[in-house]
């Protein structure tokens, strides 16, 4: 099965740590912290799950969250995770095999996209779309490569990743796909942004425009 994280499960976190220290923690906690209460969140790819902990010392309750894992280990180790009195539903499935019925207030993909081909995002795109209530939070957390000759170092470690990932996790591609157009052509409006890690790692807030 592309893309499932199984067999690095035991050690992500270390080794994410070890590369980027603190830099894709931080990423993430910069989209969330103005996460409300009574918030309906869907968390697709949320890895270890230790996202679920940082949404519990925002909002310690009173948040209803649907956990989308494809990896049966990773979703293992999110389950032991201290959610507060979140309502966490958790689900064992690729995101494109989940049948999505409710609407969410706010969607969360961390570092989700850099895994997929450019026919899977559109398909994975287009689900999420439809799922996300108008005037809804789509909070996206990727990788990129500034386009500066200084910057030779980001490819170098992206194919590292990706040869590294790709023979380990079975990651499908090997490219990765720049996602700012996705959200303009549904007319999403950018509410701000940050970047870590040297420009490598960026966080970007988006709203779904009622305009579409």
């Amino acid at each position: 099965m592309p893309n499932n994280y199984d067999a690095s499960a035991w050690f992500y976190d270390a080794l994410a740590q070890l590369v980027f220290g603190k830099a894709l923690v931080k990423a993430q906690q910069f989209l969330i912290k103005d996460i409300q209460p009574k918030t309906h969140i869907l968390i697709v790819g949320g890895g270890t799950g230790w996202i679920l902990e940082e949404l519990a010392r925002i909002q310690p309750c009173n948040l209803k969250i649907t956990y989308v894992e494809i990896s049966a280990k990773m979703l293992a180790l999110s389950r032991k995770r201290n959610c507060g009195q979140n309502e966490v539903a958790f689900v064992h499935k690729a995101i494109e095999e989940y049948q999505l019925s409710q609407k969410y207030d706010v969607i969360l993909t961390p570092f989700l996209f850099d895994n997929f081909s450019e026919k899977r995002i559109q398909s994975v795109f287009d689900q999420l779309h439809q799922c996300l209530k108008l005037d809804g939070w789509w909070l996206l957390c990727d990788f990129q490569v500034q386009e500066n000759r200084h910057q030779l170092w980001q490819k170098v470690l992206l194919q590292t990743m990706y040869l590294f990932f790709g023979w380990l996790c079975n990651v499908e591609t090997k490219t990765l796909v720049k996602m700012d157009v996705y959200f303009q052509q549904k007319n999403y409006v950018l509410v701000k942004e940050k970047t870590f890690y040297q420009g490598f790692i960026t966080s970007k807030v988006y709203q779904k425009s009622t305009n579409f």
